[in-house]
Formats: structure tokens, C-alpha cells, sequence
């Protein structure tokens, strides 16, 4: 599945980070969510287990996946549902034959095209299945009217790959991201505050109108997505406030070209939709984080007479000296992978995916400035290794 580098100093064997807490936020994407897999992977090598996982979509399967399995199982057990939920087509095979006839990124377009329009047809084995009777033809206010396919399938992937009574008991913060349908309103369920179960993972990926509903507890959810695809404020700024190192796996690119097609609008559509502006995103929290750090220095030099009253009580909250790091880790689309990527469930794009975010993971560990802490005056620092420094 993997080609891995040999050249170079390792990536292995790292000593943990100074930090307090490393946490990973995995993005929804669906097809591409392959990537986080690959990104777990190298970081696994390099000791660098995640002691809170946040996810949306997509990225609360894999978050489920690493928290409800042991760590030396949890590789195996992420590879374990690609391989179920993907497939190979006969036009998209190894032969020599396959390799010769379909070259070039335009023939690539093709093979991913038609198998995206496979998915659509008949489902993803393992994750959903398509409804025999569509929803413009079923009873209003049954589930088969809301939805053009079915998820059943997932829970019992879940049940199978996933631990669940680990993720409630384990040491592994584990939060995903929902939208109560009702309401609008985004909510996340966490393991400091709810008992996470195969429900929570399926409303989280809820995707509308492909996709129906989860019921929890009376209340009907949809995919995260739809609010916010990135769990990267609700881990930076939730509480109890820890020095954190936090990896940001993004499957969208908020940056792109200029489409000339409208093939191309529709990609860059989702790319910006999904994107959830985590660049924009990140860089409002240093800003914030470095007022945050100006204060709590400049509250520390008040005399002692100074340090009552009704504005403290209000600025003290505000505060904030903790140090965190943001290693961002971005999917960067091929030029024959279209507005279909998201649903192209085959055997070689996954391959694809989990290898980029292997390398990808990889490239950035080397390099010696990844890990970095943040000096004192700002309190957070990011870095990409596609813009701040490449092998």
C-alpha cells in the first residue's frame, strides 16, 4: 500500500513533543478521507499517538477507528474498513494492459469518473447501499423519503471495527461534529460530556440528501459538513486549556486556479464549500491567542491592589498563556481527480490517497522546525511544509 521513503533522516523513533496534549482534527471529505489513514500512519511510526482525536464526516470514522482500537491494532483495523468499503474494477486493474490503454491524467479523469458513477449506482460495500425505491416515490415523513441511500451498512462496519466501550473508558479524548436539523444549531458530541456509540459516528457523516438523518435522543442530526468541516476551534479553544500540538489534516484546499471549465466550477465549488477557510481559520486564532497572551503578561505585572474587581473577573477568563503548535497537513488534489472525488470509492485512489498522506506526514517530521514550540510573546505558531520549507 505504501512506497516509503528510505533517504534522509527518519521520521521514527521521536521522543514525544514538549506539550502537554497532541491532538488530531481530521476533516470530512469522504473518498479522500483516505489520507487521514495515511497521516495516522506515519505518526504512529513516529510515536506521536494523538491524546484527543476530533473528526467530521468522514473524519469522525477515522477518529472512531483510532480511539476504539488498541494502538498497535489501529492501523491494521483503518486499513481494514478501506478495504471493505473500496473496490476494483475490471477497467481500473494492474494488468499490463489496463496500464497501456489508460495513461495520461485525461484517461485517469474517465477511470475515476465511471467510478464514481459505479458508487452511485450500486453503494459502497460496507458503508451504503442505494434505496430501491427513490425518495420522490416514498411516503412523506418515512426515512426512505429523506435520502437516497441507505447507511445501515456502516453501523455494522463500526460494530465490528470499532471498540466502543474503549472509546468511552480509554485515555483518548475523542469529540465529532454534528448539525441538529431541527434547531441548525452545531453540536459536538465528546467524550467529556456524552457516551459515544455508532450513532454518534453515523450523524457526524449524515450527509443530506444522500444520506438520512441520525436519531439521538429524540433529536435528528446531520453531517457536521454543513456548519463547519473542521473541528479546529472546537479543540484550540475548548477547555481545560493545555499547551497542545495540534496536527490539521484537511481534505479540501482552500487555495486553487481559477476554473476555465464547468467540470472545474464544481470542483472548486466543494473545494471551497468543504474547505471550512481553516487557513483564515488558524490564523484568527493567533491573533486572538497572541491578544490572549498580551494580556495574562500585562495582568501579572498589576500591583496586587489591581488584581480585584469586576474587570478582572471579566479579563481573567480571557487570559491565556498556554503555547500551541499547528502542523497543517493538506490533501492536494491530482489534476484528473474532478467534483467526484469525494464519492470515488475505488481500490487505486484509496492506494493514492493513504500514500500521500503518508509522504506527506513523513516530508513534514523530518524537517526540524515542524515540532517547534511557540515563543512566549505569541503562543502559537503554525506550519505546512508545502509553503514554509520542502526537503
Amino acid at each position: 500500500m505504501k512506497d516509503r521513503a528510505t533517504h534522509g533522516k527518519s521520521h521514527r523513533g521521536r521522543q514525544r513533543p514538549p506539550f502537554d496534549r497532541i491532538a488530531l482534527l481530521l476533516q470530512g471529505g469522504g473518498a479522500l478521507g483516505a489520507y487521514q489513514s495515511g497521516v495516522y500512519e506515519a505518526l504512529a511510526e513516529a510515536h506521536l499517538e494523538p491524546d484527543w482525536v476530533a473528526g467530521i464526516s468522514i473524519g469522525a470514522i477515522t477518529a472512531a477507528i483510532i480511539a476504539g482500537n488498541r494502538p498497535a491494532e489501529r492501523v491494521e483495523r483503518l486499513r481494514e474498513f478501506w478495504e471493505t468499503i473500496t473496490r476494483q474494477a475490471w477497467w481500473d486493474g494492474d494488468g499490463h494492459w489496463c496500464r497501456t490503454l489508460l495513461r495520461g491524467d485525461a484517461a485517469r479523469g474517465w477511470v475515476n469518473q465511471a467510478n464514481a458513477a459505479t458508487v452511485a449506482t450500486i453503494g459502497a460495500d460496507g458503508f451504503f447501499t442505494p434505496r430501491p425505491l427513490s425518495p420522490w416515490l416514498a411516503p412523506a415523513g418515512s426515512l426512505e423519503a429523506t435520502s437516497y441511500y441507505d447507511t445501515t451498512p456502516l453501523r455494522s462496519t463500526l460494530e465490528r471495527l470499532v471498540d466502543f466501550d474503549r472509546i468511552n473508558a480509554g485515555p483518548m479524548r475523542l469529540s465529532v461534529g454534528a448539525v441538529n436539523v431541527a434547531t441548525g444549531n452545531f453540536v459536538y458530541f465528546d467524550t467529556e460530556t456524552h457516551s459515544i456509540g455508532p450513532e454518534h459516528i453515523m450523524a457526524s457523516g449524515a450527509l443530506p440528501p444522500g444520506f438520512p438523518a441520525v436519531e439521538i435522543e429524540g433529536e435528528h442530526y446531520w453531517d457536521g459538513g454543513l456548519v463547519s468541516n473542521t473541528p479546529l476551534q472546537w479543540v484550540l479553544e475548548g477547555e481545560p486549556q493545555r499547551d497542545t500540538l495540534a496536527f490539521q489534516v484537511d481534505l479540501w484546499s482552500a487555495r486553487g486556479l481559477l476554473p476555465r471549465t464547468v467540470a472545474e466550477v464544481a470542483t472548486r465549488q466543494k473545494e471551497i464549500q468543504f474547505s471550512s477557510r481553516t487557513r483564515a481559520n488558524s490564523d484568527r486564532f493567533r491573533r486572538d491567542q497572541a491578544l490572549r497572551c498580551a494580556l495574562s503578561r500585562l495582568l501579572d505585572r498589576l500591583p496586587e491592589e489591581m488584581k480585584s474587581g469586576p474587570e478582572m473577573e471579566v479579563l481573567l477568563p480571557a487570559a491565556n498563556h498556554r503555547a500551541y503548535s499547528l502542523v497543517q497537513l493538506i490533501y492536494r488534489a491530482k489534476h484528473y481527480e474532478g467534483d467526484s472525488k469525494d464519492y470515488e470509492f475505488s481500490r487505486r485512489s484509496m492506494e493514492e490517497h493513504w500514500r500521500s498522506g503518508y509522504h506527506d506526514t513523513v516530508r513534514t517530521l523530518r524537517h526540524p522546525d515542524a515540532l517547534k514550540r511557540p515563543d512566549g510573546t505569541v503562543g502559537i505558531r503554525t506550519f505546512d511544509v508545502a509553503q514554509d520549507g520542502r526537503e
